[in-house]
C-alpha cells in the first residue's frame, strides 16, 4: 500500500516536497512514479523514477521545475516542487510498476502502473 503525504496550499511561487512511503515493504524491485489530475482533465504523468539505479524522466508537466527522487533512509519516494504555479494544482499520486515486467525503460502511461497510493491534494494560489 502507498501513501501519499505532503500536499497543501501554497501561493504561487512557492514549493512543496510530497512523499510516498510503502507499508511493509521496500521499492528496489519497482519503477516508481507520481501522478497528478486536476478538476476536469485526465491524469498525467509528472516523473519517474528506477528505484535500483536513480535514473528518472520526466513528463511535460514535470521538467523544469520538480526533481523526483529517492530517499534510502526514510524509504520514500520524493517530488519536491518548486516554482509553483496555479496550474500545477491536483491530486498528485504516486505510484508503482514492477520491474520485472516492465525492465529498465521506466514507464509514462497509467496503465503500467499496478500500485497507486490514495492521493495528496496541492493548491497553488495565484
Amino acid at each position: 500500500q502507498l501513501q501519499a503525504s505532503g500536499g497543501g496550499l501554497v501561493q504561487a511561487g512557492g514549493s512543496l516536497r510530497l512523499s510516498c512511503a510503502a507499508s511493509g515493504r521496500t521499492f528496489s524491485s519497482f519503477h516508481m512514479g507520481w501522478f497528478r489530475q486536476a478538476p476536469g482533465k485526465e491524469r498525467e504523468f509528472v516523473a519517474g523514477l528506477m528505484w535500483s539505479s536513480g535514473s528518472a524522466t520526466y513528463g511535460a508537466s514535470g521538467t523544469g521545475r520538480f526533481t523526483i527522487s529517492r530517499d534510502d533512509t526514510w524509504n520514500t519516494l520524493d517530488l519536491q516542487m518548486d516554482d509553483l504555479k496555479p496550474e500545477d494544482t491536483a491530486v498528485y499520486y504516486c505510484a508503482a510498476a514492477p520491474l520485472h515486467t516492465l525492465g529498465l525503460t521506466i514507464p509514462s502511461a497509467e496503465w503500467q502502473y499496478d500500485y497507486w497510493g490514495q492521493g495528496t491534494l496541492v493548491t497553488v494560489s495565484s
